[in-house]
C-alpha cells in the first residue's frame, strides 16, 4: 500500500511543475503592458532567460510524469535514457520496466527489437554494438555529443563565412519615366515613357522612383523622390507608356515639392531597391543565417563570461546565458562537459582514431594531476581580478574555435575563394595551434585527459555540482563486476562503484554496461535499496593531514601562479596605464593597434576580449587578423585590422555581433558608419602627387565609392609664372583627408598597398596609413557613435556678446548662495545616457 502511495509523489510533482510552466509561459506570450510588477518587467526584459527556465521546470514536469508510471523500485525523478543490457527473463517478466520502454516495444517492429526470453540481439542492437559500445550503451549521449559538434561546426563554417553574400541589384528597372500629374482624391502619381522596359513592372510590387542623375543636386535626399507600389500600368498614345503609382506611407517633402513645382523635363527611373540606401547586404547576410547565434557555444561557456566580467569589472551580457546552462546542469550535473561541449567530443573522436592504439605514455588515474583544473580555475579567476584576462588560453570553447579557425579556415578560403587569398602566418598562430594539439594529445596519458583533469571550464561545472538535483546510485544488486569503472570517460566511480558526485556527468554509458541493472539515476537524496558503501574499501577518506597540506599547497601556489601571471603579464604587456597601485606604470608610449569598429577602450577592450577567434571567422577579406606578441601575452590573439591587406567593408558589422563579451559592441550599421577606427594619414614625402612624381588619386576614388567622402582634392606642385600666377596644366590634385568625415577604415590604405606597391611598385609601402590613438578614434564603452559625431561635427554657438550690447547684470542670490559669494550651486546631475541602439541582451 505504501508503494503505491509513493507514485503520487512524482505525479503531484509533475502537476506542479506542469502549473507553474502555464503561468510562465502566459506570461512570457501575453506580456502586460506595463508590466504591474517587478518580477515581469525582468521576465520581459531577458525573455531567452526565462525560455530556459521554462524549458527546464517543462523537462522536469515530463521526468517526473514518467517516473510515476516506472515499475522500478520507488523515486521521484528518474531519468533515464541508456539502453540496459540484455539478458535472460522469463516470458512472463515485462521486458520494459518504463513508460518509454514499453512504447518502444508498442511502437517498434518486433523484427528489430531484441528477444529477452532468448537473450538475443535484435537488428538495432547489432548495429549500435558495431558503431561502438558506448553507442550501445548511450546511444541517446552520442547522437546529442553529433548533433552539437555539427551545429558548432555549420555555426563556424557556414554562418560566420560572409562570401556567400551578394550586394542588392541597384540598377533601374525602367528608366525615362516623366512625370504627368498627381490624383489626390485617389492619391496617384501618374507617369508616362515613350519607350519603356515593362517586364518588370507588375501591379501590386514596390518600388523606388529615383531622379535620373542628370541635374546637379545636392545629396541623395534630392534623389530619391520615395516608395511607391505599382496600382495599374496602362498603354498611351503612340507607343508609350503610362504608369499609376501609389505611395506606401505617407507623403515625403520630394513628393509634395514634385506635386507643387512639377519636374519639367526631369527624367525619372524605377528601381526594385533604393539606390542611395547605405549597402548592408554582409550585415543582412549575417542576421539571415543566424538561426542560431553564431557565438551560442561561447554563450554557454561560464568561465568566459564569468572571467570575463571580473577582469572588465562590469556587467557581461553573457553572463545570463551562462546562468542558464548552470541552470540546466542543476538537472542534469555537468551536462555540458557529458554531451554539450564540441571540444569533448572532438578529444572522443582524436582519442578514438589516434590516441587510443597505445597505451605506452598512460599515467593512473590517482596522481597528483587529478585536481589540476580547480587550481587552474583558481590561477585564471586570480588574474582577472588584475585585470589580466588568460580563460582564453585554457577555457573549451576558445580552445577549439581558435583551432579550427587557424587550422581549417585557411583551407576553407583556398579551396572556397582562392589560395591567394589566405592572409599571413605569425607565431601567434603557430602557438593557438599547438595548444590545441597539445590538449589532443592529453589522451596518450589517458583517455579524455583534459576533460578529467585540466579543463577549467569542467571545473566550474563540477563545483555546479554540488546544487545539483539527481544523481547516479548504486542499488544493492551491484556484483562488483568493475564494468562501469571502466568504461566511465570521466573516472566518476569509486572503487566501491559509488559515485564522485563532482565529476559525474550523468552520461548513463555505466548504466548501459551493468549487467545487473543495479545502476539508476534518481534525485540524490532517494535511499531506496543501495549499496553498502566502501565495499569494496576504496581507500578514499575525509581529507587528513597529508590531504589538508595537498590542498593548501595546491591553492596557495594557484593564487600565486596567478598574480605572478597577472604582474607579468602587466609589465611586458601593451604598457597602459594601470589602475592598480602595485602595477607600475610605464612612461613608455604604447603600440596601438587599429581595432574593430565599436571596440571599447584599449585597457577594457584587454580585459573583455576572449581570444575566441569569431570575429575573424566572421571579417569579410580578412581585415581582422590575429596580433603576435606586439603586446606581450596581453594582446595576443586580439583582433586588429591589417589594412595593407583588406579594409572594412562599409556593409558589414559581424564582429560585434559574434563577439561573446561585448569587447566589440554590437552596432548597427546606421552607427558603425560613423564609429572612427582610426584617422587616415598621408605621408607627403611619398604620396605619388605631393612628391611631383605623377597623378594619383586611388584613395580618393575607394573613398568616395565606399560612401564616406572623407577624401578630398589639393592642388599641389604648382608651377607660377613670372607674375605669380599658377601656370595652366602644372601640378597635381592631391588628397586632402578631412578628419570629420574619416572612420578609419583602411580601404583607401589597402588600394595603395595593393596597386602602388605591389602592382606598380613604385611605392616601398603604402602613402596613407590608418593610425589609432587619442584624438583619432572612438572608443566608447556605452553610448552613440551617431551622436558622438554630431556633437563633434555641429558648430559650437557663440558666446561672445555684441559690442554694442549692454553688459548682463550679475546673476540674483539664489536659495543657496543667499549670500551672493559667487559658489556655484550644487547641480543634479544628468541621467546616464541610455544606449540607443545596442540589442537587449537576448538572455
Amino acid at each position: 500500500m505504501k508503494k503505491h502511495l509513493t507514485r503520487w509523489k512524482p505525479l503531484a510533482l509533475a502537476i506542479a511543475l506542469g502549473a507553474f510552466v502555464v503561468v510562465l509561459g502566459v506570461v512570457l506570450t501575453h506580456p502586460e503592458e506595463p508590466p504591474t510588477s517587478s518580477w515581469q518587467a525582468w521576465a520581459q526584459k531577458h525573455p531567452a532567460f526565462c525560455w530556459t527556465i521554462l524549458g527546464t521546470l517543462t523537462a522536469m514536469s515530463l521526468i517526473a510524469l514518467l517516473t510515476a508510471f516506472d515499475r522500478r523500485t520507488t523515486a521521484i525523478l528518474r531519468l533515464d535514457w541508456y539502453v540496459p543490457m540484455l539478458r535472460r527473463q522469463a516470458t512472463s517478466t515485462p521486458a520494459a520496466s518504463s513508460l518509454c520502454g514499453q512504447l518502444f516495444r508498442v511502437l517498434v517492429p518486433k523484427g528489430w527489437q531484441s528477444d529477452w526470453a532468448k537473450k538475443k540481439r535484435g537488428p538495432l542492437r547489432r548495429w549500435l554494438r558495431a558503431i561502438g559500445p558506448s553507442w550501445l550503451a548511450s546511444p541517446v549521449r552520442r547522437l546529442v555529443q553529433g548533433i552539437c559538434l555539427v551545429t558548432f561546426c555549420a555555426l563556424f563554417f557556414y554562418t560566420c563565412w560572409p562570401y556567400d553574400a551578394r550586394p542588392v541589384n541597384t540598377q533601374a528597372i525602367s528608366e525615362g519615366w516623366r512625370y504627368v500629374g498627381f490624383d489626390q482624391a485617389q492619391n496617384l502619381f501618374t507617369w508616362e515613357a515613350a519607350q519603356a522596359e515593362k517586364n518588370g513592372l507588375v501591379q501590386g510590387e514596390s518600388l523606388f522612383v529615383v531622379r535620373q542623375p542628370t541635374q546637379p543636386l545636392t545629396g541623395d535626399e534630392d534623389l530619391l523622390l520615395g516608395e511607391f507600389h505599382i496600382a495599374e500600368v496602362t498603354p498611351g498614345e503612340a507607343s508609350s507608356t503610362v504608369l499609376a503609382l501609389s505611395p506606401n506611407g505617407e507623403t515625403t517633402p520630394a513628393m509634395v515639392q514634385l506635386i507643387l513645382g512639377g519636374a519639367g523635363e526631369q527624367t525619372f527611373g524605377l528601381y526594385k531597391h533604393d539606390p542611395t540606401a547605405w549597402p548592408a547586404h554582409y550585415a543582412d547576410n549575417l542576421a539571415a543565417k543566424e538561426w542560431l547565434p553564431a557565438e551560442t557555444f561561447l554563450m554557454i561557456d561560464p568561465l568566459v563570461s564569468l572571467s570575463t566580467a571580473i577582469a572588465s569589472r562590469s556587467w557581461v551580457w553573457s553572463l545570463a546565458s551562462a546562468a542558464a546552462i548552470l541552470l540546466v546542469c542543476v538537472l542534469i550535473p555537468r551536462g555540458f562537459c557529458g554531451y554539450l561541449c564540441p571540444l569533448g567530443t572532438t578529444i572522443d573522436l582524436f582519442d578514438w582514431a589516434v590516441t587510443g592504439r597505445t597505451r605506452r605514455f598512460q599515467v593512473p588515474g590517482d596522481g597528483w594531476w587529478v585536481h589540476i583544473k580547480y587550481y587552474l580555475l583558481i590561477t585564471i579567476l586570480i588574474s582577472a581580478m588584475f585585470g589580466v584576462l588568460i580563460s582564453g588560453f585554457f577555457s573549451a570553447i576558445p580552445v577549439i574555435t581558435r583551432g579550427l579557425l587557424f587550422l581549417f579556415e585557411p583551407l576553407q578560403t583556398g579551396l572556397g575563394r582562392g589560395w591567394h587569398l589566405i592572409p599571413g602566418f605569425n607565431l601567434g598562430q603557430a602557438v593557438s595551434i599547438g595548444l590545441f594539439f597539445g590538449v589532443l594529445c592529453l589522451g596518450f596519458l589517458r583517455p579524455r585527459f583534459w576533460c578529467k583533469y585540466v579543463c577549467p571550464s569542467g571545473a566550474l561545472f563540477s563545483l555546479g555540482n554540488l546544487f545539483r538535483l539527481t544523481e547516479r546510485k548504486v542499488e544493492t544488486s551491484c556484483i562488483h563486476c568493475n564494468k562501469c569503472v571502466e568504461v566511465c570517460p570521466f573516472d566518476a566511480i569509486k572503487p566501491d562503484f559509488t559515485t564522485r558526485e563532482t565529476d559525474c556527468t550523468l552520461c548513463q554509458t555505466c548504466a548501459g554496461v551493468c549487467p545487473t541493472h543495479a545502476i539508476k539515476f534518481v534525485e540524490r537524496w532517494n535511499l531506496v535499496e543501495l549499496k553498502v558503501e566502501n565495499d569494496p574499501p576504496t581507500q578514499e577518506t575525509a581529507i587528513g593531514r597529508r590531504g589538508f597540506l595537498s590542498l593548501a599547497i595546491g591553492s596557495t601556489a594557484a593564487v600565486v601562479g596567478g598574480t605572478a601571471v597577472a604582474l607579468g603579464t602587466k609589465a611586458t604587456g601593451a604598457q597602459l596605464p594601470s589602475e592598480l597601485p602595485i602595477v607600475p606604470n610605464d612612461s613608455r608610449t604604447p603600440w596601438l593597434p587599429v581595432r574593430p569598429p565599436g571596440s571599447v577602450p584599449e585597457r577594457e577592450f584587454l580585459q573583455m576580449c576572449i581570444r575566441c577567434g569569431e570575429c575573424f571567422k566572421a571579417c569579410p577579406n580578412n581585415v581582422l587578423q590575429p596580433e603576435s606578441f606586439q603586446q606581450g601575452l596581453e594582446g595576443l590573439w586580439t583582433p586588429l585590422v591589417n589594412a595593407d591587406w583588406a579594409g572594412c567593408e562599409s556593409s558589414c558589422n559581424a564582429c560585434g555581433q559574434v563577439c561573446p563579451t561585448g569587447a566589440i559592441r554590437p552596432l548597427p550599421l546606421e552607427e558603425k558608419r560613423f564609429a572612427r577606427m582610426g584617422l587616415a594619414i598621408v605621408n607627403e614625402q611619398t604620396c605619388l602627387p605631393f612628391a611631383g612624381k605623377e597623378a594619383c588619386d586611388l584613395c580618393v576614388q575607394e573613398c568616395t565609392a565606399a560612401g564616406y567622402h572623407a577624401i578630398e582634392y589639393t592642388q599641389v606642385c604648382v608651377e607660377l609664372d613670372a607674375q605669380g600666377q599658377p601656370v595652366e596644366g602644372t601640378g597635381y590634385a592631391a588628397p586632402l583627408v578631412l578628419a570629420d568625415k574619416c572612420v578609419g577604415c583602411g580601404l583607401c590604405q589597402t588600394r595603395c598597398h595593393v596597386i602602388n606597391v605591389k602592382q606598380r611598385h613604385v611605392l616601398a609601402k603604402s602613402a596613407i596609413i590608418i593610425e589609432a590613438g587619442e584624438g583619432r578614434e572612438d572608443r566608447l564603452l556605452a553610448g552613440s557613435y551617431r551622436e558622438l559625431h554630431h556633437q563633434r561635427t555641429t558648430p559650437l554657438p557663440s558666446t561672445s556678446a555684441p559690442i554694442d550690447q549692454a553688459p548682463t547684470p550679475p546673476p540674483k542670490p539664489s536659495d543657496d548662495d543667499p549670500f551672493g559669494l559667487g559658489q556655484p550651486a550644487a547641480e543634479t546631475p544628468p541621467p546616464a545616457e541610455e544606449n540607443p541602439f545596442q540589442d537587449e541582451s537576448p538572455f
